[in-house]
């Protein structure tokens, strides 16, 4: 007629519900923070960021030219063009671009495939920039070794969501 309490059962599941409610909370208010704090480090040393997504070291370069506005309305639609100075030989050519925006919610904004003896290493297009920053341009080549390029841009309006 009256509830002994709750059994050895019941506490187990209660306390292992009540623990995982609290792990996901704790998750939930530390990670977004740590996330943060991380972008915000790798967004002010691009040479570290660029070799913790490739494992190499790049190198800056007067090859490479990434012409972006230094201010912009709006972030929805920021144009770039990127040039690499390369022969397009098999002795010398670009095998890959990839355009890095630190702060944006996805920083590898695109990436770009070349062919050598069939391509041109330039390309014109725009981007979406969530806020301010640096946007990077880093060329692989055919020997390995990395390009970097960066230009500040400046946007008025967030273009990611």
């Amino acid at each position: 007629m009256f509830d002994k309490g709750p059994t050895r059962e019941a506490t187990t599941r209660r306390t292992l519900l009540l623990t995982g409610a609290a792990g996901l909370a704790t998750a939930a208010l530390v990670s977004p923070t740590r996330a943060n704090e991380e972008r915000t480090d790798l967004a002010e040393e691009p040479v570290a960021l660029v070799k913790r997504l490739t494992g190499k070291t790049p190198t800056e370069s007067e090859r490479m030219h990434l012409a972006m506005p230094r201010s912009f309305s709006n972030g929805y639609s920021v144009p770039l063009a990127l040039a690499i100075d390369s022969a397009m030989t098999e002795s010398d050519h670009v095998r890959s671009v990839r355009v890095i925006a630190p702060r944006n919610p996805l920083i590898e904004v695109a990436t770009f495939h070349f062919v050598p003896q069939r391509s041109q290493p330039r390309v014109s297009t725009r981007i979406r920039l969530a806020e301010p920053q640096y946007v990077l341009a880093v060329a692989e080549m055919n020997d390995d070794t990395l390009l970097l390029a960066k230009a500040w841009v400046e946007v008025a309006t967030n273009g990611c969501e």
